[in-house]
């Protein structure tokens, strides 16, 4: 009970800061995970062996992310639950949320791991760093079980206010890749793989962690093996939710495949600054976005105890919560960005000037992001999945390809700037759309709960 927290009572801004800020260091740990990976082979490692991983971001993303999104529909399902104290329901959520995590994450992973290399061979990865990148991804495909395990386990225990223990599991799980990680390169040099090998080994730590938790608590819920299996209702519930935001991350995916194969024809300079600058860019975007899970928790649970008015609230804390991220970690990263970007480069200041120029575009100008997905979030702790999705396809996905079949394939603007400019833009124009979505949603809501509460009081 002492991890639990009541995400629809007492002072909501206090509490959402409580939750948020171990969502926000889990996350950035997580991605310390790949920022790792590049440091110690910038460093340690062979010719390019940034650029090798780097070629290989977009993809994992594209294959992985469809059935990620399934995790959020389990902690909005969850969230809600806990809410509406449906402690039934969400044990049948629990069992469903994680038997889909083991089974997607053996299937997704025998199939990416398989494929590696003809994927990156689609994508233009250079011929003097695709087979280390077809090594990494190899390796990396092998070890996703362990990421579906952990993040649909931690997706489980932040609905019922649970943030610390997520972020205690990856403390521990960071400091065994870093180690990890300098042994294997270091000492044994194995370069592009030894890195790989650490990553799914600590992710192994984490998910087994954060699994053990699942089957003990005993509180809001409890776990029994006898009852560990799919249960269709959940299941359908699940991937209602889920299944639009991961379609709508796989087709944002294929966009930046399309990016990344646009970087990839600019040579490998440009692929070694894009990839740093995208892994430093990364930090921003992580701490964003898991304020906007803590406002999808909050608000899935206020749903479900019909307090609308605390609905509003929760969206308009977590958007203040959003440009202080923001404005915090732009400014560290572009106060120091010549020393971190040589962290993954090392002597590189080609890569450096590249980096350079993509990293002001998009630091000065992440909060449009952070901002889309925090009303896309929003949207769906209301019940409505398939909206911000289909937005979220046309302005940013569709917009970028447009961009880069029409004004970066000019000779004038065939450079990493104007390949940068495309994310502000379509950042811009998808977040006017779904305030507006918002507010009209936002409204229908509360018509709906004026009335159901109405109705309870008559009767």
């Amino acid at each position: 009970m002492k991890n639990e927290m009541n995400l629809t009572e007492g002072n909501l801004y206090k509490k959402l800061w409580i939750f948020v800020i171990p969502l926000i260091f889990a996350g950035l740990l997580q991605l310390l995970y790949t920022a790792c990976d590049l440091i110690v082979c910038g460093q340690f490692g062979s010719e390019h062996s940034v650029a090798a991983i780097s070629a290989t971001n977009a993809l994992i993303n594209l294959i992985i992310n469809l059935f990620m999104g399934l995790s959020v529909g389990a902690n909005v399902l969850m969230a809600r639950a806990y809410g509406a104290d449906d402690k039934q329901k969400s044990e049948r959520i629990v069992y469903t949320a994680m038997s889909f995590s083991i089974i997607i994450g053996i299937v997704v992973g025998i199939f990416g791991a398989s494929l590696s290399h003809i994927f990156l061979a689609w994508m233009k990865t250079p011929a003097d760093v695709i087979d280390l990148s077809s090594q990494y991804l190899f390796i990396y495909f092998l070890g996703l079980p362990f990421l579906m395990i952990y993040n649909f386990g931690a997706a489980i225990l932040r609905a019922i206010g649970d943030t610390k223990r997520p972020f205690i599991f990856l403390s521990i799980s960071g400091l065994i890749n870093v180690l990890l990680n300098l042994f294997l390169v270091i000492v044994l040099h194995l370069d592009v793989g030894g890195v790989a090998i650490a990553t799914i080994s600590s992710q192994a730590v984490s998910a087994t962690l954060v699994f053990i938790s699942i089957i003990k608590n005993k509180s809001f819920f409890e776990f029994d093996f006898k009852n560990f299996k799919i249960y269709k209702k959940e299941a359908i519930e699940i991937i209602k939710i889920g299944l639009p935001t991961g379609l709508q991350s796989v087709i944002m995916s294929i966009s930046n495949v399309l990016i990344q194969s646009s970087v990839n024809s600019l040579g490998t300079a440009v692929l070694d600054g894009n990839g740093a600058s995208a892994s430093l860019e990364s930090f921003i975007w992580m701490a964003m976005n898991q304020s906007c899970h803590a406002c999808i928790a909050f608000v899935s649970a206020n749903y479900g105890a019909k307090k609308i008015q605390n609905i509003k609230k929760c969206i308009l804390y977590s958007l203040s919560i959003i440009l202080i991220v923001w404005f915090v970690s732009s400014g560290i990263i572009l106060m120091f960005d010549d020393q971190l970007i040589l962290l993954y480069l090392k002597d590189d200041f080609y890569g450096l000037e590249y980096a350079k120029k993509r990293l002001t575009i998009i630091a000065t100008t992440y909060y449009l992001c952070g901002i889309m997905d925090l009303f896309a979030y929003s949207l769906r702790g209301l019940g409505y999945s398939a909206i911000p999705a289909i937005v979220s396809l046309i302005g940013t996905c569709f917009f970028r390809i447009f961009w880069i079949y029409t004004i970066f394939v000019q000779e004038q603007f065939n450079n990493i700037e104007w390949l940068a400019l495309s994310y502000p833009i379509s950042w811009l124009i998808t977040a006017s759309v779904l305030l507006v979505l918002l507010i009209i949603f936002y409204r229908v809501v509360k018509n709906k709960m004026n009335l159901y509460l109405k109705d309870i009081t008559n009767n």
